[in-house]
């Protein structure tokens, strides 16, 4: 199967909400990108990973949350919580097999809740500049104060977006999932690439949940050149090996 081959299709919410994904079907466990904020299931590394595995013959999963990509619904609308069952949603209706779960910048967050929700269904969590509890690491009191009394601040986005909006809403999912504050009890095999050049993430924070997992079996794997996005072929070449040691 090439990438072409892979149509879109989609999944209904309980309240109707399509949910746009890409399922190649293939050996061994399936491979669920979980895309960062306000990006969506064509970014580099989805797409290069997609083709790499329909090459090998291995199983992937693509999706955009409710609100962003090609699935429907308001952006502003998204919470984690929304996000983590438009998941769930998604990996029920294609996929009854083992999981491997790849997530980027706040996809990294949002694994953590999908593992606790599907359990011994994971075997395995990639972080690529896995970025749980930025709600509360990269908020200062001014803009705690801007969400209390606007109900959403904006921000400038260095990627090529609009200016990234975080509603209150999405605020207090985050406050009410933060992580890094106890033990994670997640025992799969998990490996944290972060760069150590990353402007948005701080490389510490992929150190710190790598301290919070229970899991005896994880390794963090800096960059020392890499970026937040780590899109570059070396970076790419790195996440394949990353997850070609999991997967086989």
């Amino acid at each position: 199967m090439t990438l072409s081959e892979t149509q879109l299709q989609f999944a209904v919410r309980a309240d109707g909400v399509h949910l746009a994904y890409r399922h190649q079907p293939g050996q061994g466990p399936t491979l669920v990108f979980l895309p960062g904020y306000m990006s969506d299931m064509q970014g580099s590394k989805a797409i290069a990973l997609s083709a790499w595995a329909a090459e090998r013959g291995l199983g992937m999963l693509r999706l955009d949350y409710s609100g962003c990509g090609e699935s429907e619904g308001a952006f502003e609308d998204g919470t984690l919580n929304i996000w983590r069952d438009d998941v769930l949603t998604v990996v029920a209706e294609m996929v009854d097999g083992p999981l491997i779960l790849i997530g980027s910048s706040m996809g990294g967050w949002l694994m953590l809740l999908v593992a606790e929700a599907l359990g011994d269904q994971v075997k395995a969590m990639v972080g690529i500049a896995a970025a749980p509890d930025f709600t509360d690491w990269d908020f200062d009191e001014a803009d705690r104060g801007a969400i209390a009394s606007a109900g959403r601040i904006e921000r400038p986005s260095d990627y090529g977006y609009e200016p990234m909006v975080i509603t209150q809403r999405f605020w207090q999912s985050g406050q009410a999932n933060l992580r890094l504050t106890r033990a994670v009890a997640i025992d799969c095999p998990v490996r944290l690439i972060h760069g150590q050049r990353d402007p948005d993430v701080p490389w510490e924070t992929s150190v710190r949940l790598a301290a919070a997992l229970r899991s005896s079996d994880v390794q963090t794997i800096l960059v020392k050149d890499g970026d937040h996005r780590l899109s570059r072929d070396q970076d790419i070449a790195l996440l394949i090996d990353t997850v070609t040691k999991l997967a086989c």
